[in-house]
């Protein structure tokens, strides 16, 4: 599936500065990355754009991969067309079957 992220006129491709990784985190970045191209969830890019990758601590011990797009964000066209509240999807089913 291609996904297109549309930009503001004008704007610059957002560059961060990697942060510090330490060396657990970095096997543990290899590793997931590993795992999503072989699954076709990801594929190499030659993007200008770049953000930062951090870990979080998860309940069992292991480590939450995170993206941190807020660069980005700043300069994406918002969507007209909101996800709709999971409220609003329930009470449409209700009686469905």
């Amino acid at each position: 599936m291609d996904h297109k992220i549309e930009l503001e006129p004008g704007a610059q491709p957002t560059v961060c500065t990697q942060w510090h990784l330490t060396q657990p985190e970095l096997q543990e970045l290899r590793n997931q990355l590993d795992y999503l191209l072989a699954k076709g969830f990801i594929r190499p890019s030659t993007s200008p754009f770049a953000a930062p990758i951090l870990f979080t601590p998860k309940k069992d011990g292991g480590l939450r991969m995170c993206t941190d797009y807020r660069a980005l964000n700043r300069v994406t066209i918002k969507s007209r067309y909101p996800i709709p509240r999971m409220d609003e999807l329930i009470d449409n089913l209700r009686g469905a079957r």
